[in-house]
């Protein structure tokens, strides 16, 4: 009993079952016959020196009708019988195959059970020939090795199969389903294809498939853009594989699910001149008629398949070439006509392969029998016996060196893998058509000429062909906005040389020269950052743009720093002048305003040095524009630093103009210019950025905005703050000066009528201080005007009754006296010296002293008040003090430049000479 146990240890650790079944045939007679005893090692195996001997094969095929695939063993036998009868017609061998044929139903329960019998009741048999069910292969060729049997099989085309490690015995005449993956490959190499898809039925066959087409695939350079796997409804994967711009799609799938692959392809129109479709070729004929199970009709099937491509091996070799046979393919397959006409029974695709194992086997046996001859010579005592574990051994050398021309072409084995021939069709016009085939033993596809039909002009292509094409700032637009900067440029130039010669003169001194150089300087540094926006890769290198990108940005923050910067500085010192509520003197030079701007100009610096970089290194085509512009990794929290940052600037520089709006002294003030600039930056700021972002593509338009913003933007500015000085200087240099007096002496009423003057909204806490001054100053302007009306009676009564001049009372002089005493105090308040008062003092003393020297005698009183000396001294006074302050009291203009004009001047008096002309200025 132990060389039984012996036998089956092959299996104890694959097939238990399978042991214990074994044991129960061995062990239990009143079961079933007891097994025959040629399982031992070494009995009987003097069948190589005999000539003439039946050397028995076993034979696993499914031959019950009702059984799985039991259509490809019928169609097999006729050619298995065809090629034992070739071999005994060629006499080239010395012995006859026999072949025992046991049924596996393909199921693994009575394959294994018929295996068993093979083993136990049937010949000893020498090599097991079949295997079409994979798994009842994949279970029987896996204990191959402890049976020291090799099996050659002719349908057996799972991938699982290759696997040397776990099946070593194991050969098969046929390709496997992998062989066909590097003819696809050299196909697409052909039409120069790097850019495919896979869909998948999730099932292990095809998975298998895949993986290994996959390892090819990367072996090639081929990028697998998108790999989709389904169970049952694929459209959701094949809409995937169109997300993805697939165009080269290599199915692994079976017919039943074909149908709804191409119906999912027409209602997705992925069919056409831009798609190619790659499938399995082992399809039954018309599998489209008999697998639709879809919605689709038959016309949209046929329509979605038209132009695809199936890959599947050759069963018959194309080459009319006789091989080991002396028969050509085409003769051989005349042959097997006949024999299959005789039996009734269809054809197998897999008979070509059948019919030439039989020949590997018979070439194998005929070798193994001349390799043992030869030993037995080689023996001395010629007692020369070998084991089954020897032959075996021996078998599968002589296997690999296996090579000759069969029906199916040429046969070889690499790694008990058949190196066969695959055929490539297209389908046409609703059938199939061979194109081409690839032998895979020469490496080499060869495409019949004119065979293949796209269904465009061309063959499609593997993606949508993208064409970079630089999209740069057109050279026209780059001209006219330059030109246009340059005479922005050429405006701030002639502001900075007015500002410049001007810079001693009141109006331009008072308005802070070295600050109005800054705002300039910041104007014409923006304006020169349009030269470099209009920069791009047409221009200058890729370098030279990443340089580009740093100093522009520079340029730009640091322009508006600068001219915004110092016009709130400015802002801000009379802000901080005429809201100091000590009311002490308080000077704020221009250093300090600098060393402000400064500050900020510091802050924009730690910003760009901190966040500021630049990025480091038709018929399915289509135009890619591209355009180089800058990148930051930070780029939105750099630029809401940034808009943070030049916000608080702008709200800032509101706020100061806002506080200093009533401060009415032009040359100081710039509140609503600052105002104006501040809405027109804010708003077209705003604006320019919305847009330039939306227009980021067209980088015409977008180099158009931000060059428009910023050239308004500087322009109105500069305009605005320059263009009034600059007006104001030609007509009338001391109106900015003067203009709080005037407006201060014409609005009077109206701000007497208030209870707090447009200077008391300075600082609530001198309100009290400046109304009592307003209440000082009214109660003397209604003492001037009491002192005119007299003056006038006086006049009147000089110019009619002459001769009552000796009764004037000397209390009119010291009203006279009054009177320019009053005008001082007034003319006084405003720092300046009246031209009335020098008058007073230099030219009625040079007309006294050059009297008669006969008077000079006189005394003093009698001198005084001498009515020649009283009537001269009042003709002259008073007409030119009624003159003098008729326009403090709504009476004739100050412009008058005579006091001949004044109603109640002496027509004695009307040739005066000109040096008694007088020029008075307003309070």
């Amino acid at each position: 009993m132990a060389p039984a146990r012996r036998d089956c240890s092959g299996w104890e650790m694959f097939l238990p079952t399978g042991c214990m079944l074994l044991s129960v045939l061995l062990f239990h007679p009143a079961l079933a016959k007891v097994c025959n005893d040629r399982t031992k090692h070494g009995q009987d195996n003097s069948w190589f020196a005999r000539d003439g001997e039946n050397l028995p094969i076993m034979v696993l095929m499914p031959m019950n009708e009702s059984a799985l695939m039991s259509s490809i063993s019928q169609g097999i036998e006729p050619a298995v019988q065809l090629a034992i009868q070739h071999i005994r017609e060629s006499r080239k061998y010395s012995f006859s195959l026999i072949t025992k044929i046991y049924d596996t139903e393909c199921d693994n329960a009575k394959g294994l059970r018929a295996f068993f019998d093979a083993i136990c009741y049937g010949p000893k048999h020498l090599m097991i020939f079949g295997g079409v069910c994979p798994s009842v292969t994949s279970i029987i060729a896996e204990s191959l090795e402890g049976w020291n049997l090799v099996q050659l099989s002719f349908a057996a085309t799972t991938p699982v199969l290759a696997d040397k490690k776990k099946y070593p015995n194991f050969f098969r005449t046929v390709p496997s389903d992998n062989a066909v993956n590097p003819a696809v490959v050299k196909f697409l190499n052909y039409y120069n294809w790097t850019r495919v898809g896979t869909l998948t039925q999730d099932v292990q066959r095809f998975s298998e498939v895949r993986n290994d087409l996959t390892n090819e695939l990367e072996k090639a350079d081929i990028q697998i853009a998108d790999t989709e796997s389904f169970s049952n409804d694929p459209c959701v994967n094949v809409k995937k594989l169109k997300d993805n711009d697939v165009r080269i799609i290599i199915g692994q799938f079976d017919e039943n699910l074909a149908s709804k692959v191409f119906c999912c392809a027409y209602n997705l129109n992925m069919f056409g001149s831009k798609y190619q479709w790659i499938i399995p070729g082992w399809y039954q004929g018309n599998w489209w008629e008999q697998a639709n199970t879809t919605n689709c009709t038959t016309k949209k099937l046929l329509t979605a398949m038209e132009g695809y491509i199936s890959v599947d091996f050759e069963p018959l070799s194309a080459r009319q070439i006789k091989g080991i046979s002396g028969r050509t393919p085409k003769e051989y397959e005349r042959e097997y006509s006949r024999e299959l006409q005789q039996k009734g029974v269809e054809a197998s695709k897999f008979h070509g392969f059948a019919y030439d194992g039989i020949w590997v086997i018979a070439k194998t046996f005929f070798r193994v029998m001349e390799l043992l001859r030869i030993k037995q010579r080689q023996n001395v005592y010629r007692n020369f016996t070998v084991d089954d574990r020897e032959v075996g051994k021996m078998v599968l050398d002589v296997m690999n060196e296996t090579n000759f021309y069969g029906v199916t072409g040429q046969v070889m084995f690499r790694n008990g893998e058949r190196m066969g021939t695959i055929k490539f069709n297209q389908f046409q016009e609703g059938q199939e058509v061979k194109v081409g085939e690839y032998n895979a033993i020469a490496d080499v596809l060869d495409l019949i000429n004119n065979s293949i039909r796209f269904q465009g002009v061309e063959p499609p292509k593997d993606r949508t062909i993208v064409h970079q094409q630089r999209r740069q700032i057109n050279v026209p637009l780059y001209s006219i906005l330059s030109t246009i900067t340059i005479l922005g440029m050429l405006m701030a130039g002639a502001f900075l040389f007015f500002n410049i010669k001007n810079r001693n003169h009141r109006l331009i001194k008072m308005s802070s020269p070295y600050m109005n150089n800054l705002i300039i300087l910041g104007g014409m540094l923006s304006y020169a950052s349009i030269f470099l926006f209009g920069l791009d890769g047409g221009f200058v290198s890729d370098k030279v743009f990443e340089t580009l990108c740093t100093v522009r940005t520079w340029i730009l923050i640091v322009g508006y720093t600068t001219a915004f910067g110092a016009m709130f500085a400015k802002t801000w010192r009379v802000h901080a002048i005429f809201k100091n509520v000590k009311m002490k003197k308080k000077i704020i030079k221009d250093q300090k305003l600098l060393i402000i701007v400064g500050g900020m100009l510091l802050i924009d610096l730690c910003i760009l040095i901190c966040c500021l970089e630049v990025n480091p290194q038709g018929r399915d085509i289509a135009i890619l524009p591209f355009l180089e512009h800058c990148e930051n990794t930070h780029m939105t929290i750099w630029l809401g630093i940034v808009y943070a940052y030049k916000g608080l600037l702008m709200l800032f520089g509101c706020f100061l103009a806002w506080e200093t709006r009533n401060v009415s002294i032009p040359a100081l003030n710039d509140s609503k210019y600052i105002g104006m600039s501040v809405y027109n930056v804010g708003i077209m700021c705003i604006i320019g950025a919305a847009v330039s972002f939306l227009t980021r593509d067209q980088p015409n338009v977008q180099f158009c905005i931000v060059a428009l913003v910023i050239i308004f933007c500087s322009t109105i500015t500069l305009c605005l703050v320059f263009v009034p000085k600059f007006i104001t200087m030609r007509t009338n240099p001391d109106a900015a000066t003067q203009n709080r007096r005037l407006k201060f002496t014409q609005n009077q009423k109206k701000e007497d009528s208030k209870t707090s003057t447009s200077v008391t909204s300075v600082n609530q806490a001198n309100t009290s201080r400046l109304d009592g001054l307003q209440t000082d100053n009214h109660r003397l302007r209604m003492r001037i005007t009491e002192l005119d009306k007299e003056l006038e009676e006086v006049t009147m009564q000089l110019q009619d009754t002459p001769e009552k001049t000796p009764y004037i009372k000397q209390n009119h002089y010291p009203d006279a006296n009054n009177i320019l005493s009053i005008r001082n105090f007034t003319d006084g308040k405003d720092g300046e010296k009246s031209i009335l008062k020098n008058h007073l003092e230099q030219k009625p003393q040079a007309q006294w002293g050059s009297m008669d020297p006969s008077r000079i005698n006189r005394g003093p009183l009698e001198d005084i008040n001498s009515p020649e000396h009283i009537q001269r001294r009042l003709s002259l006074q008073l007409p030119i003090l009624h003159h003098a302050y008729l326009p403090s009291i709504g009476g004739v203009d100050a412009s008058c430049t005579s006091p001949n004009g004044s109603p109640g001047s002496s027509p004695r008096h009307r040739h005066m000479p000109p040096s008694y002309r007088v020029m008075v200025s307003g309070l």
